[in-house]
């Protein structure tokens, strides 16, 4: 098993479930099932077509979530989303305002 500091994920063109798997002590497979599930938020699987898997794993969300970090993330995702849907609740109010206006 390989030794990863942070800064060797972050340079990384492309993180595989094996490199995961060794930067967080688990193996491949582990990172692979994690992922599939939705229960290791460090990235997203994608099931093909042909039944295959591919993984995209997001480097910062590795590292944060190997320093107990992911939390930190996980609010500004939610704040975010909660500022999103409220610019979506905005512009149906405004379209309303214009769509009356213009009667």
């Amino acid at each position: 098993m390989q030794k990863y500091l942070d800064e060797d994920i972050r340079n990384m063109k492309k993180v595989t479930c094996k490199i995961a798997g060794d930067y967080l002590g688990v193996s491949p497979m582990f990172i692979s099932i994690g992922m599939r599930q939705d229960k290791l938020p460090i990235g997203f699987a994608v099931k093909n077509n042909g039944g295959s898997w591919s993984y995209h794993i997001i480097a910062e969300r590795l590292i944060a979530y190997k320093n107990g970090k992911l939390t930190l993330i996980d609010g500004i995702e939610d704040k975010l989303n909660k500022i999103i849907d409220n610019f979506d609740g905005m512009k149906k109010d405004l379209i309303s305002l214009l769509k009356e206006k213009n009667k």
